[in-house]
Order: structure tokens, then C-alpha cells, then sequence
């Protein structure tokens, strides 16, 4: 099943990205240096920061706008 990151705002999709990057990376050297469980992980984080990627960069043209919390 997919992440929803639609409900997220910028400063957490952006928080989001960060770990998700970190969490790459260290999965990368996993597979270097030993065995992983679930190989398949890799791409699906790679997918995962590319939709982090392309819902921030909406942000930044103006496409999409900052909701309001409503209290």
C-alpha cells in the first residue's frame, strides 16, 4: 500500500525526505556488505523519495498550497 504524504505539509514532507534518503543509504551499504532480507526495499524507497520529490517541488511552483489546520 502506498504512503499518503498528500495530508503532510512542507516542513514534514521535507523531515520525511531527510529519512527516507538516510534509510536508503543505509540499506545500500547493508546490500554491499551483507545479505538483506527484502532486496525489493530499495526500489520501493526510491519510488517512495520520488513521490517525496515530486509533491515538494509542487509546493515550490505553486501548484500546491499549504493547508490550514483546523482546530
Amino acid at each position: 500500500m502506498r504512503d499518503s504524504f498528500k495530508d503532510l505539509g512542507y516542513a514534514e514532507l521535507v523531515t520525511k525526505r531527510v529519512e527516507l534518503r538516510k534509510k536508503f543509504l543505509d540499506l545500500r551499504i547493508d546490500m554491499v556488505v551483507h545479505h538483506v532480507d527484502n532486496p525489493l526495499e530499495r526500489r520501493n524507497l526510491k519510488r517512495k523519495i520520488a513521490r517525496l520529490n515530486t509533491i515538494i517541488h509542487e509546493f515550490a511552483l505553486g501548484l500546491r498550497k499549504q493547508r490550514e489546520k483546523k482546530e
